[in-house]
């Protein structure tokens, strides 16, 4: 006999009033009478292999897609002659990830990097290469695989719409089968870490985008996974929200030792969360090391900043003009001169105060793609 609520792995079905949602759960077809809830440790110990967490190599994906012109006549040609092309969405790339690590998965729009964090979770079967993940391969979507890992994309919930926040995460519960003790310690750190005290009863309908987000990582996160997938956690939130999205998975990184692979077009998450980046393009590798390598082997420049007693003056003879403001002039120069101007800038001028710095990470990953195109 089955409880007046089905649960489904990818939805919830309600024929009941929502009060009684959690008393429900309880007594549903899942789990099974005689099978064993699923438990992890409450802090997971130090990875005794230093085996990577994620390793992929030669990871090729290949999309067969229609092509037919535009017109009700291509239209039914194609009925009777379909016509296809091959589009690489991945070429033979290769990086590994240490358990524990953040990397930045960057590249611009197009260039594979949700098609890559789809196979690396098993939503996609590779066309060729091998990826081992927790010594698993994803497209197997093996039980034991699936409950260690995890998969947050900013413009996908998984979130049930029409009822409160913490029914849905009732529901995950159930899903992974969480001892109520894992839970209720799991569920009491995620609402003190992202501050979801007063969204836990309302309908996910009512959220704010920001609001809805830190529910939606909270939700992935019910079940202690070993490996984050996350792409563009922050997507659409204002600065504030941003920033504590970022402290939440760095808290999270240090706690329990969890590989990140993150991707996201805001750089400030980037540099605050990751030492090493891969970079891609038209679903190829392009860079793979550490965030100051990338900035110092693609940017051939550095920015003098320098401000002005007397006001506005001309400085284009000291290097390029990029900005220039209230008596506050910004320079780009030549690494090999930078030292020469910033000494002549002091000599020549009434200088308030000098700043030497690298460009900032958006322009050197503009110039990484534009060098690339050409």
């Amino acid at each position: 006999m089955y409880s007046p609520i089905d649960i489904y792995v990818h939805r919830t079905v309600l024929i009941c009033p929502p009060q009684r949602l959690l008393e429900s759960l309880d007594f549903v077809a899942w789990p099974p009478p005689n099978s064993r809830p699923y438990s992890l440790p409450r802090e997971r110990p130090p990875p005794v292999s230093q085996d990577p967490a994620i390793q992929v190599q030669d990871l090729s994906k290949t999309y067969i897609v229609p092509v037919r012109q535009g017109g009700l006549g291509a239209a039914f040609k194609s009925l009777i002659h379909r016509q296809t092309r091959a589009v690489e969405a991945v070429k033979e790339i290769n990086f590994a990830v240490a358990p524990g690590e953040i990397v930045g998965f960057l590249g611009p729009n197009g260039a594979g990097k949700t098609t890559t964090l789809k196979m690396l979770s098993g939503l996609l079967h590779p066309s060729g290469g091998q990826v081992q993940v927790l010594g698993h391969e994803p497209f197997r979507r093996q039980k034991a695989y699936l409950r260690q890992i995890t998969l947050v994309m900013g413009n996908r919930n998984q979130l049930v719409w029409d009822i409160p926040v913490l029914d849905s995460f009732e529901r995950n519960r159930a899903i992974y089968r969480l001892e109520r003790a894992f839970y209720r310690d799991v569920v009491d750190e995620l609402v003190d870490l992202l501050d979801l005290t007063a969204l836990l009863d309302k309908p996910v309908r009512n959220l704010s985008l920001g609001e809805r987000m830190k529910c939606e990582v909270a939700a992935a996160l019910l079940h202690r996974p070993r490996i984050l997938f996350l792409d563009e956690p922050t997507l659409g939130l204002d600065v504030t929200m941003q920033r504590r999205i970022r402290h939440f998975i760095a808290e999270y990184n240090r706690r329990y030792d969890a590989a990140v692979l993150l991707t996201s077009h805001y750089m400030a998450d980037v540099e605050a969360l990751c030492r090493r980046v891969v970079v891609i393009h038209h679903g190829q590798l392009l860079f793979d090391g550490l965030l100051e390598e990338l900035v110092q082997r693609f940017s051939p420049h550095k920015t003098i900043a320098v401000e002005l007693a007397n006001g506005q003056t001309d400085l284009s003879a000291f290097g390029q003009v990029v900005e220039s403001e209230e008596g506050r002039v910004t320079l780009r120069v030549p690494k090999d001169q930078t030292a020469q101007v910033a000494g002549r800038l002091l000599a020549e001028l009434e200088v308030i105060d000098l700043t030497i710095e690298d460009p900032p990470v958006e322009e050197v990953i503009e110039q990484v793609f534009a060098q690339e195109k050409a």
